[in-house]
């Protein structure tokens, strides 16, 4: 895995102890958003992933900066932190680049588990990146519960989970999961109970996979614009993609 040029090796030297790290794939048309083709084509799908990638990068910076929270960021990225897409994200994000290693979600999470852990990190968040509208209460609400429990997760309303943190590596959590199914924070929840692994969760959120999480998404991005632009929870930009969006599945 490549090791950020930033990252001192001496891990007595980091400050903050926890690792934020989001999962994130390159805007690549035809790889991302997949499960939403058609209606959206593979370059509208890679359009919103870029936006969503960049609101993430965005808001947590935000929540690490106005909530003082002991996190380093990282970017995990697939299919390679070595593409331009990423590169620049880093310049202009102030984020460590990692690699996602791995056949399946679990594995990437697990290996990037260990890697930090083995940097010093005493906890580790990992968030995917199709939760853009994600309170950024809840990081600090993972970190509280981190501090009481082994595992945490954060509850996606289709039966995911959109995050989780941990306080050291457990890669059986992640064996045997039916990855994008409705019964991924079902099954995690009972394998950390046969671990002996103690669990808190986050506050449940949706996150976009479907048509159906888009619309819904584009709804709640209609209403969040009538607010003042200071109390805006989207980004112009992804707005303004969300709006173009919904116009052209009017006539699809």
């Amino acid at each position: 895995m490549k090791q950020p040029s930033s990252q001192n090796p001496d891990n007595s030297h980091l400050s903050p102890h926890a690792a934020l790290v989001i999962f994130a794939k390159a805007p690549i048309p035809g790889e991302v958003n997949t499960r939403l083709c058609p209606p959206l084509t593979p370059d509208e799908a890679a359009t919103l992933q870029g936006s969503f990638v960049l609101d993430m990068l965005e808001r947590t910076k935000l929540a690490v900066a106005t909530l003082h929270l002991p996190f380093h960021r990282y970017l995990a990225c697939a299919p390679s932190s070595a593409l331009v897409f990423f590169k620049i994200m880093e310049e202009r994000q102030g984020v460590r680049l990692l690699d996602q290693v791995g056949e399946d979600l679990g594995q990437r999470i697990h290996r990037t588990c260990v890697d930090l852990f083995a940097k010093g990190y005493k906890q580790v968040l990992i968030v995917g990146t199709d939760v853009p509208t994600l309170p950024l209460s809840v990081y600090q609400e993972a970190l509280a519960l981190l501090s009481q429990a082994d595992v945490v997760l954060g509850p996606a309303q289709d039966g995911g989970y959109y995050l989780i943190g941990l306080t050291q590596p457990a890669e059986k959590l992640f064996t045997g999961v039916p990855w994008s199914t409705d019964q991924v924070l079902a099954v995690t929840q009972q394998q950390a109970k046969t671990l002996g692994l103690s669990v808190g969760l986050t506050t449940a959120w949706r996150d976009v996979d479907t048509i159906a999480d888009l619309q819904a998404l584009i709804a709640e991005c209609r209403e969040d614009n009538k607010k003042p632009k200071q109390d805006r929870t989207f980004s112009m930009r992804t707005a303004g993609t969300l709006q173009l969006l919904a116009t052209r599945l009017k006539t699809r």
